[in-house]
């Protein structure tokens, strides 16, 4: 475990100090697109932040090389080097994207190519655990077609939900942490080596995605861009690719005792088949939805709106921080509920707690417009927000202009000094809805 936290960090660490002298390199490069109709951003924010958390996944990997253990995952197995050729084919196309916008079905192709590439050098899926059925041998053409077709949905399902400040990365580290605790248990508990590349990758994910989050929350100093949404979303799928079409379920030797004990003990052969779903649920919904929504307007799949559940949180009345959190939450039951029922399948108070903590969250979906009131010993501690409107007026005196009030009450779409900008009033996203959405 410590040489996976060492990785972690190591990663974390080159992804957070090199994003700075990317955001620099990007406004210097002008990787800053003008405002589109759909975005939510109001002044050009530079992209590339992909840059930073490609050389923290080759940092990873490099820290990882030479420790004592992890060092036999690149002895053993191929698959770190899959995941590195593949993973630098997707960050070259995106780079590209984010300064010239390549089409879109020339980024499909590529990400059907970095996918092939992986394929080619063993990492793909080789056969499948089937309830009632046991493992399935997969044909190397059905190997690699599902392994293309898992890669490609997984990455787009990413890049559809980078649509909000610290949204994508936010989720997918989440991802990323019930992945790892999945596999480091198959890898630990039962002795499975197989499973070590998928709790690498996990755990090298985690950290480019946290190194990453300080500079792109809300308001964001630089987006990652499609260099960096196309990147982690092809490192989830690698580790999910890894742990369920690599780790032969009879290796766990869990098919002992009675029939319905044995039921129970298989369910984390069954759970890689549901997990690597379960962690991208959310985006892969928005993926569905985006999908059908254009095409039953007669667009092409592949056009932009504002549609996606993000801008619709907004609509409705939730901040930005607010909506980001709520998407949070919702990644984080699903991913971690589903670690839970792996881990004792048996339980009910695992079923009755993520029906108690799904109705909390349809709650906070339904009260966009609740802002919780810091008592009056906190307010000078808290943001104006949070603050009653008498003592907004009385800690901030100098508010006496429109613009220094607007400022203080955070309803106004104000510039800060991050290069970006607030979202404002509701009324305003509707006229921009107006304006301009295809």
């Amino acid at each position: 475990m410590r040489e996976y936290l060492l990785t972690l960090c190591i990663t974390a660490a080159v992804t957070y100090l090199l994003t700075g002298p990317v955001r620099k390199f990007a406004i210097v490069a002008g990787a800053m697109p003008e405002i589109r109709a759909r975005d939510v951003h109001r002044e050009p924010t530079p992209r590339l932040g992909g840059i930073a958390m490609f050389f923290g996944l080759c940092a990873g990997l490099l820290v990882a090389d030479h420790l004592t253990n992890l060092s036999q995952v690149f002895e053993t197995s191929n698959e770190p080097r899959a995941l590195l050729s593949g993973a630098a084919l997707i960050w070259l196309i995106g780079v590209l994207d984010d300064k010239f916008e390549i089409d879109a079905l020339i980024k499909l192709g590529g990400q059907m190519i970095a996918a092939g590439v992986m394929v080619v050098q063993g990492l793909t899926i080789l056969w499948l655990p089937i309830p009632g059925v046991g493992s399935v041998a997969l044909s190397q053409g059905q190997g690699t077609l599902l392994t293309v077709a898992l890669v490609v949905i997984t990455i787009n399902a990413v890049n559809f939900v980078d649509g909000l400040d610290g949204l994508a990365a936010g989720m997918v580290c989440i991802a990323a942490a019930a992945f790892f605790l999945y596999a480091y248990r198959i890898w630990y508990s039962y002795g499975v080596e197989a499973a070590a590349p998928a709790t690498l990758f996990s755990a090298i994910l985690m950290g480019m995605c946290l190194g990453f989050l300080p500079h792109n929350m809300h308001p964001a100093r630089i987006f990652m861009g499609d260099s960096g949404s196309m990147l982690i979303g092809l490192v989830l799928a690698a580790g999910a690719i890894s742990v369920t079409g690599q780790v032969d379920p009879d290796a766990l030797n869990l098919y002992v005792g009675s029939e319905k004990e044995a039921v129970h003990q298989t369910v984390p052969v069954y759970i890689p088949l549901l997990l690597p779903l379960t962690i991208i649920a959310v985006p892969a919904a928005d993926l569905i939805l985006a999908i059908v929504r254009r095409t039953w307007r007669g667009q092409s799949p592949f056009a932009a709106d504002r549609g996606h559940l993000h801008h619709r949180l907004l609509e409705i009345g939730h901040s930005h921080s607010r909506a980001v959190l709520i998407m949070y939450f919702w990644s984080a039951l699903i991913a971690f509920g589903a670690l839970a029922y792996s881990v004792n399948s048996a339980s009910m108070w695992i079923v009755l707690g993520v029906v108690f903590l799904s109705a909390i969250g349809l709650l906070l979906l339904l009260l966009p417009r609740f802002t919780p009131r810091a008592p009056r010993w906190m307010e000078r501690f808290v943001p104006p927000r949070y603050r009653r409107r008498g003592s907004v007026a009385a800690l901030a005196p100098e508010a006496s202009t429109p613009a220094s009030a607007a400022a203080v009450s955070g309803v106004s779409g104000v510039s800060g000094v991050n290069g970006a900008t607030a979202i404002g009033p509701r009324s305003r996203l509707a006229d921009r809805r107006k304006a301009g959405t295809r």
